[in-house]
C-alpha cells in the first residue's frame, strides 16, 4: 500500500514538472508510458485541462479528401502499398476534388485536407495545380497536405501554390525500427530531411507515430519523444498501429488506444499549443476513441469529405471507421459526440498560434527533480 501511495505521487509529481518545463529525462517518459491506468487519470486530466485552457472547448474540424490510394512506395504495413493486387486503384479528378471542398465549405469547413499515397514524381504539376484551384475559390481556408515523401523543389511548388500544412509522420526515429517497416528503398535519413524542408519552407509542418507498429519499444518511443521535442512541430499525428490483412504484416497485433491516449497527453502538455487530431484510426479501434483522444488532450477531428464511392478502397488498414461521425455528412452526429463530453466544433481554420507560445525553458532541472523524488 505505502508503495502504491509513493508511486501514485511520483508520478503526479512527474506530470507537473511536464506540465510547467514541457521536458522531462527519458525515464520520466518511460513511467509515464508504463504506469497503470488509474495512475494515467491523472495524466489525461491535466492534458485536458492544458487543452481548455488553451482553445476552449472548441474542437477543429478539418475536411479530409482521400485524393488517391495510388502510391509509388511499398511500405510493409500499409494497405495501399504498391504490391497490393487485390485493391482497385483510384485517383480523384481537380473535379471531384473541388466538388468535395465546396460541400465541405458549405457545411462550415475551413480547413481541407488532401491525403494520399506517394505519387510517381511526375505528378507534382498535378498537385500543386489541385491546391492552386482551391486557393483561388476559397481564399479564406487553410490547405493541408498529407502526400508523402517530395524533393525540396517539389515542396516548394506546392507552397507557392497555396499549400499552408504538410503532414509528414515520420513514424519512427530509430533506422532499425524503420528498416522494418518499410521497403530497402526508403530511408529514414530522407523522411527527416523531407521535414526539415517543409520547415524551412514555412510550412505548419506535423510529423508523428504509429503506436505499437511491429518492434517497437518503449524506448523506440521514447526516442520519438526526444525527436519530436527537438524539432518543434506545429502538428502532432498519432495514431495506433492497425495491421492490413494484405500486408506482409498482417499478423501482428494492433497497437494500443491508451498508449495513444498516453501520448496525447505528453505531447499536449509538451507542446500546449499544437494542433493534435483524435485519429481515425483510434476510432476504429475503439468505439469511444474520438472521445477518448479529446480527453487525453486532442483538439482536432478529420470528418472524410472524399465521395462515398472511394472510401473504402483507401484501406490503409482493416476495419478503417468511414461512416457516422467519421464523415462530413455525419457532422450533425459529431456535434452530439461532442455536446455529450461538453465540446462543440469550432469552425475556425484553426492555424497554429505562435502568439501563446510559453517558453519551453524551465529553471527547475527535472532531472534533478526524478533524483531527488
Amino acid at each position: 500500500m505505502h508503495l502504491q501511495i509513493y508511486c501514485g505521487i511520483f508520478m503526479k509529481h512527474l506530470v507537473d514538472t511536464l506540465r510547467r518545463c514541457h521536458h522531462l529525462p527519458s525515464s520520466g517518459y518511460v513511467t509515464l508510458l508504463s504506469c497503470d491506468d488509474e495512475q494515467a487519470l491523472y495524466l489525461h486530466q491535466q492534458a485536458q485541462q492544458v487543452a481548455i485552457e488553451r482553445f476552449g472547448h472548441g474542437i477543429y474540424v478539418r475536411g479530409l479528401i482521400e485524393l488517391t490510394n495510388v502510391c509509388r512506395n511499398d511500405c510493409l504495413y500499409c494497405g495501399i502499398r504498391r504490391s497490393n493486387t487485390e485493391l482497385e486503384r483510384y485517383m480523384l479528378t481537380s473535379e471531384q476534388v473541388l466538388e468535395c471542398c465546396r460541400q465541405g465549405y458549405e457545411l462550415g469547413f475551413r480547413t481541407f485536407v488532401l491525403q494520399g499515397g506517394e505519387l510517381p514524381r511526375e505528378r507534382a504539376q498535378w498537385i500543386a495545380n489541385i491546391v492552386s484551384l482551391i486557393r483561388k475559390r476559397w481564399q479564406d481556408c487553410a490547405i493541408t497536405l498529407s502526400l508523402g515523401e517530395w524533393s525540396r523543389e517539389n515542396y516548394e511548388l506546392f507552397k507557392k501554390a497555396g499549400a499552408d500544412r504538410y503532414l509528414l509522420r515520420h513514424e519512427t526515429h530509430n533506422a532499425e525500427h524503420y528498416a522494418r517497416l518499410h521497403p530497402a528503398e526508403m530511408s529514414l535519413d530522407n523522411r527527416l530531411q523531407c521535414l526539415q524542408w517543409l520547415k524551412e519552407l514555412g510550412f505548419q509542418v506535423g510529423t508523428g507515430i504509429m503506436v505499437g507498429s511491429p518492434g517497437q519499444s518503449l524506448n523506440n518511443i521514447v526516442e520519438d519523444i526526444e525527436f519530436i521535442e527537438q524539432f518543434q512541430p506545429e502538428m502532432i499525428g498519432l495514431g495506433p498501429f492497425v495491421p492490413q490483412h494484405a500486408t506482409p504484416l498482417r499478423d501482428y497485433p494492433t497497437g494500443s488506444a491508451e498508449l495513444t491516449c498516453r501520448l496525447y497527453s505528453i505531447f499536449r502538455l509538451m507542446f500546449p499549443n499544437a494542433l493534435i487530431p483524435s485519429t481515425t484510426a483510434l476510432n476504429s479501434i475503439d468505439a469511444n476513441g474520438r472521445i477518448k483522444g479529446i480527453m487525453a488532450g486532442a483538439n482536432v477531428v478529420m470528418p472524410n469529405l472524399s465521395p462515398a464511392t472511394v472510401r473504402d478502397s483507401y484501406t490503409l488498414y482493416d476495419g478503417k471507421a468511414t461512416g457516422n461521425a467519421e464523415a462530413a455528412e455525419g457532422i450533425a452526429q459529431l456535434q452530439a459526440q461532442l455536446a455529450s463530453i461538453g465540446y462543440h466544433i469550432d469552425w475556425g481554420r484553426g492555424d497554429f498560434n505562435k502568439c501563446i507560445m510559453h517558453n519551453a525553458q524551465c529553471s527547475i532541472n527535472a532531472q534533478c527533480i526524478m533524483h531527488n523524488a
